[in-house]
């Protein structure tokens, strides 16, 4: 298996940024990395903020212990800046996500000329 099919598996399927980490691209498997973590952890902490909020509700009984109330209040969609901020960490995940796929797939590429070439 060459370099550049590692690095693209490695960054396809672990984390973006782990194919250059591979590939001893650490300058960019550092800004990929950091970049798609930055957005999963504002989502994750999103979603663990709504669902300590939901749990606090019902444990003060604003909502009964009902399946259909929490149902509602789970699949309820944030709006306005929220919103707007989840979607643009959604697309910085997804982007980094891409950008590594294709560009550890260019430099694993270089990186087998290189090794070819006598």
């Amino acid at each position: 298996m060459t370099r550049s099919t590692k690095a693209v598996l490695l960054s396809a399927f672990v984390f973006p940024g782990v194919g250059h980490f591979f590939l001893k691209k650490y300058i960019s498997a550092v800004v990929l990395a950091g970049a798609a973590f930055g957005g999963l952890y504002y989502l994750l902490t999103t979603m663990v903020e709504r669902a300590l909020q939901i749990t606090a509700k019902i444990q003060t009984g604003e909502i009964p212990l009902d399946v259909v109330g929490i149902t509602e209040l789970v699949s309820k969609q944030a709006t306005g800046t929220e919103a707007q901020l989840q979607n643009m960490a959604t697309a910085v995940f997804i982007i980094c996500w891409l950008i590594g796929i294709v560009d550890s797939c260019r430099a694993g590429r270089a990186q087998d000329k290189d090794i070819e070439a006598p």
